[in-house]
């Protein structure tokens, strides 16, 4: 194969926004992927790929190539995993700084069908080779409508795939026909409300799931280049499904989607619940009150000591004490957090710290009450902070 002529054009110094692709087997991520890597909106994009057989790229588009990077006529950059994850991306990263592949601002991690996502999440993370060069944009996870239900009640590792994304793309939705069909829609959709109340809902019917809706996911808004919170965190839908789940016996349809998805009813029909999900918690909470640098970081240090592996997903922005005007970012998944990010101002009116949670069998008021705890240090004296800090780890 040809090597990749050298490549002159200026290489952005910005962190390099990541997307990990995942989905149960049969969710249909080779179609879908097949289709993104014509889309002209990742022409400036590296995916990373298990192997191009599993692909099936078609050799008519692409551009030039050599022993583990396909260029495509779109632009975008298709590599394949050589051994471990991370030296994958080292290796894109420094062929990119010499100017041996072309310039990319976008990877995108397409995961196995089988796998957790949460470790891909924690190289992305906690790399410390990759941290100022990467941050997590965030989870793209598909599910197949037609046997979705089944996958979800077989699978741990399928529910986990879709309680921890921000986009969740529904698969075949046009093998479902007639009145069984709609049922059995109403019913997927329902329960991946259920699951994560807040991830945009996209079908590839009709090409619904276009690059540009599936990839603007990630905190900073790429036209404005601002903090776009409200997006990011969407902390309404949390309390939208907590409101849901306490109203569980009622047949109702919701038609309120916060992230506009033509299709998001929400039908209670009588399938049984699966026991993967019963352990699954999506829920959000606020404080008014400033918390302190040091609360800050030993109530994050208790939530990965004590629920690490149980915490999913966690994402806020915080008001800290030293400098209320100028909240700070979080977002976790398991035990390992991201550098907290330290925002010029409030992004918006409200300037309350605003947290949201997707977890395995912890309650929020255990959560919400060690938060309170710390944030009473400052506002009810020490003594109220330890007596409630004591308590909550019995």
């Amino acid at each position: 194969m040809a090597q990749a002529p050298v490549s002159n054009a200026p290489v952005s110094k910005a962190p390099i926004p990541v997307a990990i692709l995942t989905g149960f087997l049969g969710a249909g991520k080779t179609t879908l992927l097949n289709f993104l890597l014509k889309d002209p909106f990742l022409s400036d994009a590296a995916v990373i790929i298990n192997e191009f057989g599993d692909v099936g790229i078609d050799h008519l588009l692409v551009e030039r190539a050599d022993e583990n990077v396909i260029e495509m006529a779109s632009g975008c950059l298709c590599c394949t995993i050589r051994g471990d994850l991370i030296d994958t991306i080292h290796d894109l990263l420094a062929r990119r700084g010499r100017g041996e592949i072309k310039p990319f601002n976008r990877i995108v991690i397409e995961t196995t069908g089988l796998a957790d996502p949460a470790p891909v999440l924690h190289a992305v993370m906690s790399e410390p080779g990759l941290l100022a060069a990467c941050r997590l944009e965030g989870v793209i996870t598909m599910v197949d409508a037609f046997n979705g239900m089944a996958t979800l009640d077989a699978h741990a590792e399928a529910v986990k795939q879709v309680a921890v994304a921000d986009r969740i793309v529904l698969t075949k939705v046009d093998l479902l026909v007639g009145r069984e069909g709609e049922e059995m829609l109403f019913a997927i959709i329902g329960r991946l409300r259920k699951l994560n109340p807040a991830a945009r809902l996209l079908t590839t019917h009709r090409n619904e799931a276009t690059a540009e809706r599936l990839f603007t996911m990630g905190l900073f808004d790429p036209k404005t280049k601002t903090a776009d919170v409200q997006s990011w965190l969407a902390a309404e839908s949390y309390e939208t499904g907590e409101k849901r789940g306490r109203r569980r016996h009622s047949h109702s349809h919701d038609h309120g989607h916060a992230h506009g998805h033509d299709h998001g009813h929400d039908h209670h029909h009588h399938h049984d619940v699966s026991r993967h999900d019963a352990h699954i918690r999506s829920f959000s909470f606020s404080e008014q009150n400033a918390i302190s640098p040091q609360g800050l970081e030993l109530f994050m240090e208790l939530l990965k000591s004590y629920h690490g592996a149980n915490m999913l997903r966690m994402k806020g922005i915080v008001k800290v004490s030293d400098d209320p005007e100028r909240p700070v970012v979080l977002h976790g998944v398991q035990h390992v957090f991201h550098p907290p990010v330290r925002l010029p101002a409030w992004p918006d009116a409200d300037r309350r710290t605003r947290l949201v949670f997707i977890v395995k069998d912890i309650e929020k008021p255990m959560i919400e009450g060690l938060f309170r705890a710390f944030t009473d240090q400052i506002t009810g004296g020490a003594d109220a902070f330890t007596d409630k800090t004591l308590s909550l780890n019995r």
